[in-house]
């Protein structure tokens, strides 16, 4: 029997930890290249997919955050931006390898290696079978790529954001602090807010809340992960206004 997606559009937040090794730095093509073999796996289960990159992996604005530094944290936002694209060169050519279509748009006009951002064209292509690469987090500074994520997935009418993480799920605390931190099945956003649980930033899961967007919270390291979460299998964790589960 032929598998098919639960889910007609997806977004995909991918931070920039996952273009690397774990504990390490810079890109790595080998984690690109089979990160993407599971987008389009998932793809060819019949979904459509666009994918919104972090940066951290090359550059945390964070990091000039010091009263002394001579960077500007919106200077250093801007960075962070732009070692996106960075990022969505090397996804797009790492899926491409594999034999999907791709479009890589940015949030900051920059002709000469990818398309700018428009609503209407981005969901274009994604009909078109094309898997959409979101660049540059919304352009302006002072907001983070979870959020940008978030207002993607409005916009473009996902059924469903994914955020692909390096834990299973959302858990009570955080698992690499405390083994014994409890991971749940499913939440309500009120709880994350409420609990204060890392889940996305709070823009980002107020964003959520307010327009009704589930949010999937996974572990992408585990192979299989992205093509179970497209087929709606139980995996990671489910945000949402109405859970249906008593693990809260």
């Amino acid at each position: 029997m032929t598998q098919t997606a639960k889910y007609k559009r997806i977004i995909l937040k991918l931070s920039g930890e996952s273009f690397s090794p774990s504990g390490e730095r810079g890109i790595s093509m080998e984690e690109v290249v089979h990160i993407s073999q599971q987008i389009s796996e998932a793809q060819q289960l019949g979904c459509q997919i666009a994918v919104v990159i972090g940066g951290g992996n090359i550059l945390r604005g964070s990091q000039f955050k010091a009263k002394n530094e001579v960077v500007h944290e919106a200077t250093a936002h801007y960075m962070g931006m732009m070692a996106t694209i960075i990022n969505g060169l090397a996804l797009q050519d790492a899926l491409e390898s594999v034999g999907c279509q791709t479009r890589l748009m940015s949030a900051i006009k920059m002709d000469g290696v990818c398309e700018p951002y428009i609503r209407r064209r981005a969901h274009r292509h994604l009909e078109k079978g094309r898997i959409v690469i979101l660049g540059a987090g919304t352009g302006g500074p002072f907001v983070t790529t979870d959020t940008a994520a978030a207002l993607r997935s409005m916009e473009l009418g996902a059924d469903i954001l994914m955020k692909a993480t390096r834990v299973d799920g959302v858990y009570s605390e955080d698992p690499e602090k405390n083994p014994h931190a409890v991971l749940y099945s499913e939440l309500e956003f009120q709880t994350c807010i409420e609990k204060n649980l890392r889940v996305m930033d709070s823009t980002a899961i107020s964003h959520c809340m307010e327009h009704n967007m589930p949010l999937m919270v996974f572990n992408f390291r585990k192979d299989g992960n992205i093509i179970k979460a497209v087929l709606g299998e139980k995996v990671g964790t489910i945000v949402s206004n109405n859970p249906t589960s008593d693990n809260q």
